[in-house]
């Protein structure tokens, strides 16, 4: 197995990071369609545009052309989600990574390479919703190096960092989709504070919702 190395973010990793953020949201548009359908407001309106298009037309094959648009116009509404998100990172924070964690206080930006290759990437911040915190935030790793134990290393990274500047606590947000993301960050001994839903229209109508982790530096709780 190629050996990984975690280190500080250069300003020559700055388009695979970008790449590789962007790839690993992408990742999340089918679970995101897939927890559209599964909402009881999506269910009662696809039932009731075909039942009255059933009725209305005794056939078929209107219903189930209207049925079908309505589910392309859902996905492409969750892709645009996505692609807003992707968009206005990139415009921000990852538009110019060196100024926006390592030219700030208690902040950092650290990528995990392999044979020369950046495959993973982290970072942390003041946490802006919760004083007295740092915010992990970008996590990713690339899908052809997942399951190698980098995501708890770069985990790990960010709890030292928080330790060694005296912080209490690493707070996190992902999303309800991300189900292997949850997995891991309580695996690492975070624990779930709150959910709530996304503050955009798109999200409100989906009931697509973030939740928050916590890792308690002061009760030891990393795991290994």
């Amino acid at each position: 197995m190629a050996s990984i190395q975690i280190r500080k973010y250069r300003d020559d990793d700055a388009e695979a990071v970008k790449e590789m953020f962007t790839l690993g949201m992408s990742e999340h548009v089918p679970s995101s369609f897939m927890h559209l359908l599964k909402q009881p407001l999506t269910q009662m309106v696809l039932m009731c545009s075909f039942c009255a298009l059933m009725t209305s037309s005794k056939s078929f094959l209107l219903p189930i052309l209207a049925i079908t648009l309505l589910l392309a116009g859902a996905r492409q509404s969750v892709v645009y989600m996505f692609n807003r998100y992707i968009d206005r990172s990139l415009s921000e924070d990852l538009n110019n990574i060196s100024e926006s964690y390592l030219e700030q206080k208690n902040s950092c930006f650290w990528v995990a390479e392999s044979d020369g290759r950046v495959v993973g990437s982290v970072a942390c911040l003041p946490a802006r919703q919760m004083a007295g915190c740092l915010e992990l935030k970008r996590m990713s790793v690339r899908r052809s190096h997942r399951g190698m134990g980098i995501a708890k290393a770069l985990c790990r990274t960010v709890a030292d960092f928080t330790r060694e500047r005296g912080f209490p606590a690493v707070v996190l947000y992902t999303s309800v989709v991300q189900t292997d993301a949850q997995k891991l960050y309580e695996h690492m001994g975070y624990e779930k504070i709150r959910e709530f839903v996304v503050p955009e229209l798109i999200a409100k109508i989906t009931n697509f919702t973030l939740i928050e982790y916590r890792l308690d530096l002061q009760k030891d709780g990393k795991k290994d």
